[in-house]
């Protein structure tokens, strides 16, 4: 009864015309959350998915445009290869099961990172989904996978440098605006929140470019224990921020 009290308490403050219009996620802390309870990380992960589904519904109620999650980064290929598996079949699994729903809630489904170098099972399904969501215009909801921020801005580096080469554009005419149009993210404004859960306070190579002006919030809750509570808290977290963007 508390816990369902206090979501309706940072509903009900919620300024509705004042939410982010795009919120981006690194869902931290299904590993920790696994072992802390003597389960597999496995079970972690499975039961982070939960978490995911609350969010991208809440998004979808509230009206929130545009939801980026850091679901797999180009660093995460060093970690045990079972883990790997694991990640990259939820990967599967999740798309497999919740892309009808998504579709009928109008959710756009995209997904960026280096696609070409995962399994090509997960292209497929990728694919299949992000095709048929095309048109889906009430919440855009964009997967990062096999994604690096830093790995984003080489490839964007590389596209310029090739339409230099080609006598194309000419490098001094290169601008912050013309390098957004060569990034995974060229069509969508910079994340608005960005949320990280279980306690670490880095960025992780997420979203290097796009984040120079965004608000974070922090939260000891690890990702499988991320609920509506917890998110509606973050959310009236960012409405007590003053952004100036740089300015006064």
């Amino acid at each position: 009864m508390k816990k369902n009290m206090n979501r309706l308490d940072h509903y009900q403050k919620l300024d509705k015309s004042r939410l982010p219009y795009h919120v981006a996620i690194i869902m931290d802390g299904n590993g920790r959350w696994a072992q802390e309870r003597n389960l597999p990380r496995s079970v972690g992960h499975r039961t982070g998915m939960e978490s995911l589904r609350t969010v991208v519904k809440l998004c979808s109620q509230l009206g929130i445009k545009i939801l980026t999650v850091y679901a797999f980064s180009t660093e995460n290929w060093k970690r045990p290869q079972e883990e790997v598996s694991v990640l990259m079949g939820l990967l599967y699994e999740y798309i497999k099961k919740e892309l009808d729903e998504l579709n009928r809630e109008q959710v756009q489904v995209r997904v960026i990172g280096r696609l070409k170098e995962l399994p090509a099972r997960a292209q497929q399904e990728i694919k299949r989904a992000v095709e048929l969501t095309a048109n889906n215009n009430k919440l855009i909801f964009n997967i990062a996978l096999n994604y690096g921020g830093r790995a984003e801005i080489v490839d964007a580096v590389r596209k310029l440098a090739s339409l230099a080469i080609e006598g194309k554009i000419d490098p001094e005419e290169i601008t912050e605006e013309l390098m957004q149009q060569y990034l995974y993210t060229a069509d969508l404004p910079d994340p608005d929140l960005l949320i990280r859960p279980a306690g670490e306070k880095r960025i992780s190579n997420f979203l290097l470019w796009q984040i120079a002006y965004t608000e974070f919030y922090f939260t000891e809750v690890y990702w499988p224990d991320f609920r509506e509570e917890d998110f509606l808290k973050a959310l009236d977290a960012y409405q007590n921020r003053k952004r100036r963007f740089g300015g006064l």
